[in-house]
């Protein structure tokens, strides 16, 4: 799959701009980026192949209410925003959530992360039914299943239940491959194909992770005036790994205090 971006001309290297400010005495803004929710941007692999058929899909869903579940910075909200573009639906939030079930009607709604925003269980129950009985479209994310929402109110996650459910997650090197290129691209940064298969053979399989690693080499490139080289990605992965060892080290040392408390 091959991704463009065509909003700014890209970084090449991922520093050239920087450095070139930098030796004219100026100081290099590390701006902010905005990720790419496009359609064409979205990177369709076995891991969210059926997810995305059935976002694409859209008006013919055989149910009027969906789920879909992934880890953290998987693309679900990717995905939503696609749907939302195609079906011209309503952003719930915590705060409008019972305005759009008091309107009713058929206009589509997104709820994205109903497991960990803090809607009111009164409010969701009520789009949710709203959308079984009326067959209002709605769409909902979540990181967890629906059996570790923190909400007590069993008829909310016996609707919940019903929805029609998908799953994302990243399943091989070759969609690992165009995520971090894609990630790069949102940033307007090139990086060399080489690098990009460096990062995968060594790096931790999530999404999550490749966001992390994405942000620290180019704020490692930006602070030193380079562009993205095989020695800043191997200095961003020594780092993520000094990372992870320290955190498992707290979370071991957590879990002596409570044994021996």
């Amino acid at each position: 799959m091959i991704i463009a971006h065509n909003a700014q001309a890209p970084r090449q290297g991922g520093a050239q701009q920087h450095e070139a400010e930098r030796r004219g005495g100026q100081l290099a803004l590390d701006l902010p980026h905005a990720p790419s929710h496009a359609e064409d941007d979205y990177v369709v692999g076995d891991g969210n192949r059926l997810a995305f058929a059935h976002i694409v899909a859209f008006p013919e869903w055989t149910s009027p209410l969906t789920l879909i579940e992934g880890a953290e910075s998987s693309g679900k909200s990717h995905l939503a925003r696609i749907w939302a573009e195609r079906s011209g639906a309503e952003i719930a939030t915590p705060a409008r959530a019972e305005q759009l079930g008091q309107a009713g009607g058929q206009v589509p709604v997104l709820i994205e992360d109903a497991d960990r925003a803090g809607y009111s269980e009164g409010a969701l129950f009520h789009l949710l039914n709203q959308s079984m009985r009326d067959r209002r479209p709605v769409l909902l994310t979540a990181r967890r299943a629906v059996a570790d929402w923190p909400f007590e109110t069993a008829d909310l996650k016996s609707r919940a239940r019903l929805a029609a459910r998908f799953t994302v997650a990243l399943t091989d090197d070759i969609q690992l491959s165009q995520m971090l290129v894609k990630l790069f691209g949102d940033r307007q940064v090139i990086v060399d194909p080489r690098i990009i298969a460096y990062m995968v053979s060594r790096m931790e399989r999530s999404t999550g992770e490749a966001v992390l690693l994405v942000d620290l080499m180019d704020r490692l490139a930006l602070e030193r005036g380079t562009a993205i080289t095989r020695t800043i990605a191997g200095e961003a992965l020594a780092l993520r790994e000094r990372a992870a060892g320290t955190q498992m080290s707290l979370n071991l040392e957590g879990e002596d205090d409570e044994r021996y408390d």
